[in-house]
């Protein structure tokens, strides 16, 4: 059986894709990362609702968490122009 050939538009576009699929990936899995750590580090037993203290873990544990990511891209960025 022969492989379907592809123009180089439709290789590109199909690559495109991909590497957005794979972006959408890696961010789910940060997330769902972030929500195990989180959850682990601030909620001690399962109730019916969360008290006022995990709320607050759970809102300066995400907090700090986007904290860490925007500097560290603004890090990476800073490299990158600099020519490191």
């Amino acid at each position: 059986m022969s492989q379907p050939q592809f123009s180089e538009n439709d290789q590109r576009e199909l690559a495109q894709f991909l590497e957005g699929e794979q972006a959408k990936a890696r961010v789910q899995e940060v997330v769902h990362n972030l929500t195990d750590t989180c959850w682990d580090k601030c909620v001690s037993k399962v109730n019916n609702k969360l008290d006022r203290s995990e709320e607050a873990c759970l809102a300066n544990c995400v907090d700090r968490f986007l904290d860490t990511s925007l500097f560290i891209v603004k890090r990476l960025e800073d490299m990158r122009s600099s020519g490191m």
